[in-house]
């Protein structure tokens, strides 16, 4: 594979993104800092195909990136791979405000062939490749220039390993059938939805201190004036006020801003500063919540009390049965709270109960609740079964062996004869 010298022109980055537009697939990795910003700051990006690498630097003087984003988010004939790539999307979407499409990222896909729940990149890079991944530059201030030849090696391997990890795993799965298991998922990273930051609704992030309507209404509006603070100052929102020191300001508000100096969590000097008084401000422009607006209430425990408990742990035994029975991981096959919903009654709505979920897990976890599976212990095996094949060792049984090994579901390198060449990446479901 041919790896390019840093990229800092215009011209170089246009002609690498004219022959990467021609590729079946592309590695994309990012680097970034903001500890200090509300906004990520791209510090740098690497890219690849099967043939070529290149590391770009967008902070280098003069340099358009348009033809580095065009071929990321509007080119729909390449397919873009990402490992645990949800921030490298955010940064793209500030920058465009379009996610990369068609898109697929490797620790999801990871989780559809074997249990791995959120593999790293260095040991998924160990898994298929039986190598370690050199961590030494893994906590660089990416942010400073110039960056030396080892940071810009450390940088590349992150897309080059990918690039060859990729095409083994895309056999794997054509070989499994399980790629358009992961259509939804991968969707999913790529809704822009996701990336928005809405000051109207960051409040419901934010663990409210009562149902009261009034506190909720001050919340809503304080969180919205914090998050529009941070954002106008590219500063964390932490900076401005903390979460809890909000939730307290909704709960208990201050009668003028010279109160704000006894607030806990902010400075003395809130009492006369600019700040403090468009905080006064919006609390004083801030109106209740409506029945309507209200958030749904948290589920605490199980819905059903003490009994519903134990059904979802049934579930919970069940889903680790299955996932170990067909190598997959748990959390891609079913959520807690849709094994805790099913255990309550619900039946509609869930997403273990459509598609692909359903004749994997949902039919039998179904059957569970309504009472038509069961579990027994058969020589010092635990197995599940229909109510009628118990004390059978037919197929309908499904049993989970003893913990023998201590991988965290990741499997050895990989053989031999799936190291060859694989198909298109677009030969395959899209995921």
């Amino acid at each position: 594979m041919k790896i390019h010298p840093l990229i800092t022109t215009s011209d170089a980055l246009a002609d690498l993104c004219g022959r990467l537009a021609k590729a079946d697939f592309i590695t994309v990795d990012t680097e970034f800092m903001r500890e200090n910003t509300f906004w990520p700051e791209l510090c740098l990006v690497q890219i690849a195909d099967d043939k070529e690498a290149a590391a770009i630097d967008p902070m280098a003087p003069g340099i358009d990136l348009t033809p580095m984003l065009d071929l990321l988010t509007q080119n729909e004939n390449v397919l873009k791979v990402f490992h645990a790539g949800g921030q490298d999307v955010e940064i793209i979407f500030n920058l465009t405000g379009r996610t990369p499409h068609p898109i697929f990222d490797t620790q999801i896909a990871m989780m559809a062939i074997s249990q791995s729940e959120q593999i790293g990149y260095s040991n998924l890079v160990e898994s298929w490749l039986g190598f370690s991944v050199d961590k030494g530059a893994r906590f660089t201030d990416w942010s400073r220039r110039p960056l030396t030849e080892r940071q810009i090696e450390y940088a590349i391997g992150d897309v080059t390993h990918l690039s060859k990890i990729f095409p083994r795993m895309l056999k794997r799965l054509i070989r499994t059938g399980r790629g358009e298991w992961l259509d939804i998922e991968m969707e999913k990273l790529a809704d822009p939805a996701n990336y928005r930051s809405d000051p109207e609704t960051v409040w419901l992030r934010i663990r409210p201190p009562s149902r009261n309507h009034a506190v909720l209404g001050r919340l809503k509006a304080l969180a919205a004036w914090r998050e529009t603070e941070a954002m106008d100052k590219n500063i964390p929102r932490g900076r401005i006020m903390r979460d809890e020191t909000l939730a307290d300001i909704a709960s208990h508000p201050p009668r003028d801003q010279a109160d704000l100096a006894k607030v806990r969590g902010l400075s003395a000097g809130w009492r006369d500063n600019e700040i403090g008084r468009r905080l006064m401000q919006c609390l004083t422009g801030a109106q209740p919540l409506t029945d309507a607006e209200l958030p749904p209430r948290a589920p605490r425990g199980a819905p059903l009390g003490k009994e519903g408990a134990l059904v979802a742990d049934l579930l919970k035994l069940l889903l680790k049965i299955r996932s170990r029975e067909i190598d997959v991981a748990a959390r891609l096959l079913a959520r807690s709270d849709d094994l805790e919903a099913l255990a309550a009654g619900q039946r509609s709505g869930l997403a273990i109960l459509e598609g692909w979920r359903f004749e994997q897990f949902g039919r039998d976890a179904l059957e569970l609740v309504e009472g038509k599976v069961a579990f027994a212990v058969v020589r010092n095996r635990l197995k599940m079964a229909h109510i009628d094949d118990i004390g059978n060792s037919g197929p309908e049984t499904h049993e989970i062996a003893p913990d023998d090994d201590d991988d965290d579901g990741m499997f050895k390198p990989i053989d031999a004869d799936e190291t060859d060449e694989t198909q298109s990446a677009h030969e395959t479901p899209e995921a």
